[in-house]
């Protein structure tokens, strides 16, 4: 999905009006329905990142198109401010000094990968968003994340961390998932 500037600033308006509804009730507020743009209304999956100045505030998502855009942008900037488990709920002090990014995902494509070193050779550093996942565990990082761990080995390393597995981890029947994002 490809969106034209109008579509982005609605959706970063709505992500704006889920936090700030939610601010003073302590909860997620009521979704307020159809989005100006029907196209908003197709399945989409999205992260939704809040920064504080230049650090990280909290950052939620979806991998997996289960719902229209319009809503998954809705409760994922709720949860990315008031329940993101690395971080205490956003206070409205805090909000004033928040900015919000969005990263549309494309559909994830499953890629038959044996090893790290064969991942390594299909992975485009600076494009590619990874999932990786063996049994119930799974972790991803968006491509935004190039820009903190711009070599790749050391990409997959901290993505197999982030799952808690071992940097060196690879089982049998690792699933390996690439995706791109539109981020604005």
């Amino acid at each position: 999905m490809s969106l034209d500037p109008e579509q982005r600033l609605e959706l970063l308006a709505l992500a704006r009006a889920s936090i700030e509804a939610a601010l003073p009730l302590g909860e997620i507020a009521p979704y307020p329905g159809e989005p100006v743009d029907p196209e908003l209304n197709r399945p989409g999956a999205c992260f939704v990142t809040l920064r504080f100045g230049e650090s990280l505030r909290g950052c939620c998502g979806t991998i997996e198109a289960t719902r229209s855009l319009h809503l998954d942008i809705w409760n994922n900037a709720w949860a990315s401010a008031f329940a993101d488990p690395r971080f205490p709920a956003l206070t409205a002090e805090e909000w004033t000094g928040t900015g919000i990014e969005i990263s549309v995902l494309s559909k994830p494509e499953l890629r038959d990968v044996g090893s790290e070193a064969e991942l390594l050779e299909v992975l485009r550093p600076g494009i590619d968003g990874v999932i990786l996942q063996a049994g119930a565990r799974r972790s991803t990082f968006l491509p935004a994340v190039w820009e903190q761990l711009p070599d790749p080995r050391q990409f997959i390393r901290h993505l197999k961390l982030k799952a808690g597995w071992p940097a060196d981890f690879w089982p049998p029947g690792m699933h390996v998932w690439l995706y791109t994002t539109e981020s604005f």
